[in-house]
């Protein structure tokens, strides 16, 4: 669902870009003044809830902001919301994944109890860059026993090829909004 014929323009009109954060050279997609836009948001989140393909038991968001977003999918979808978080945040037995960084690694994790095993599983978060972050979480609902066939995101940057990435895992990928560069 990407945006190539300007369908949702009133969207990216919302988000603002920040140059040279958080080092220079990066444009830095501020996703914040699209959340304190009502209609805006909720736009957002009904057409994130339209590209969803059939009935999926659980919507799995990335710490943080796909907190929100997941969230708010939950409830039009009537799903449950998994939290993949940081790792060592959540109380309780936990699995995790661990996966690179530009230099060295990092390690997400879930609920051990947090789906049963064939439920369907919606990848969420609001933007996709390189994938890492999200291929993990991928790898982790899978190890887990999910079905996890889709994603969404609110803001792709194809060039750093993350959602490329998700589609060569299986998944579909849909993003209302993608920008150029970094």
């Amino acid at each position: 669902m990407a945006d190539t014929d300007d369908r949702n323009a009133d969207l990216r009109a919302l988000i603002r870009t920040i140059p040279d954060f958080p080092k220079p050279g990066i444009q830095f997609r501020d996703i914040t003044t699209l959340l304190l836009d009502p209609a805006g948001f909720a736009a957002a989140i009904e057409r994130m809830a339209a590209a969803t393909h059939g009935p999926v038991d659980l919507v799995a968001g990335i710490e943080a902001r796909g907190f929100i977003f997941a969230a708010a999918l939950a409830a039009p979808l009537n799903a449950g919301v998994l939290l993949i978080r940081k790792d060592g945040k959540l109380p309780g037995a936990t699995i995790a994944e661990d996966y690179a960084l530009e230099y060295g690694t990092d390690r997400i994790a879930m609920h051990e109890d947090a789906l049963v095993p064939g439920q369907r599983v919606l990848l969420v978060d609001d933007l996709i860059a390189t994938g890492g972050t999200a291929r993990a979480a991928v790898r982790l609902l899978r190890k887990a026993g999910a079905v996890v066939e889709q994603s969404q995101f609110l803001v792709d940057l194809p060039e750093l090829g993350g959602a490329e990435a998700l589609r060569a895992d299986g998944l579909t990928v849909d993003s209302l909004v993608a920008f150029e560069g970094h």
